[in-house]
């Protein structure tokens, strides 16, 4: 199995640690390697966007000219995690809940509207126990930073946790889409859990 990650930004190295956990726990051989340019995309089994500044990615993404052909590749089942930006970057409608300016670009692959900076910026940051029954009883610590949230999802789009009143963590197809960062956890499941449907 090779698993990408879009290699711009964010917790690339965290992220290939907890693919590298993930897949020893399932006694399956990875191969995890850098997303950068449009022929890294060839030969992928799945593909983890990472967080960071998702204006920034975006705008890495289009100089390397590399979203059409990730929206293509996910529109045809390639399963996709993303996390923080990277659920941004995934979602059909953004919008940043300061300015209200509507981001365009995207991979408008989940249908979903997330908004930017929900919870306030880099200072308003911070740690909380999730229920996610998907991956067992034991509550997950996620760490959300400068975090956006999903406020509205489509009929195809299983929510799998909330905080307050928003979405965290949610499914559709093969697209997994979460607004912490789980390779921050030190806790491995919800990789295990992407892990285990690309296998399918």
């Amino acid at each position: 199995m090779r698993i990408g990650i879009l290699a711009y930004q964010g917790g690339i190295d965290e992220h290939r640690y907890m693919i590298t956990e993930a897949c020893n726990e399932l006694s399956i051989q990875c191969d995890v390697v850098n997303v950068v340019k449009r022929s890294d995309v060839n030969g992928i089994d799945a593909l983890i966007i990472p967080g960071g500044e998702s204006t920034t990615i975006l705008k890495l993404m289009k100089k390397f000219n590399i979203v059409e052909v990730l929206k293509e590749r996910i529109e045809n089942g390639l399963p996709v995690m993303g996390t923080c930006a990277g659920a941004i970057l995934l979602a059909k409608k953004v919008k940043d809940l300061k300015t209200g300016r509507v981001m365009s670009g995207t991979l408008e692959v989940l249908d979903a509207l997330a908004i930017r900076n929900y919870y306030g910026r880099q200072r308003e940051s911070f740690e909380v126990d999730l229920n996610i029954p998907v991956i067992g009883d034991k509550p997950f610590r996620a760490v959300f930073i400068r975090a956006p949230a999903i406020v509205e999802v489509g009929q195809g789009v299983d929510v799998l946790a909330r905080y307050g009143e928003s979405y965290v963590l949610v499914k559709q197809s093969e697209i997994l889409a979460s607004t912490f960062h789980p390779e921050l956890s030190g806790d491995a499941r919800l990789h295990r859990y992407f892990i285990e449907f690309v296998k399918r």
